[in-house]
């Protein structure tokens, strides 16, 4: 019952920086929790980063400490702060707000 559109995603060097965003919409609920996953060629779809509706984050260890999730209530937008990135982080990132998904920003990291 809700779209979510990610955006920010691109080519970066290693050790570069990348914030992606996701916008929700279509919902008449308040936004609880919302999560980042992100799919890599020939793996399965992996937690990355959440974020709860009292503000309360939870990151993967690969991602833990160079990886921040955030969100702007007034703009129904998450985000996902990403830095020191490398070449294993390359894969497409997905916004997920209980069972809906967006369409999935592509992030890849050049060695």
């Amino acid at each position: 019952q809700v779209q979510l559109v990610e955006s920010g995603g691109g080519l970066v060097q290693t050790g570069g920086s990348l914030r992606l965003s996701c916008a929700a919409s279509g919902s008449r609920s308040s936004i609880n929790a919302m999560a980042w996953y992100r799919q890599a060629p020939g793996k399965q779809r992996e937690f990355i980063a959440r974020i709860t509706g009292t503000g309360r984050t939870y990151y993967a260890e690969s991602v833990e400490g160079r990886f921040t999730i955030s969100r702007d209530n007034a703009k129904s937008t998450v985000y996902l702060q990403m830095s020191g990135l490398k070449p294993e982080d390359t894969a497409v990132y997905y916004c997920n707000l209980d069972v809906d998904w967006g369409q999935g920003t592509q992030v890849t990291v050049s060695s």
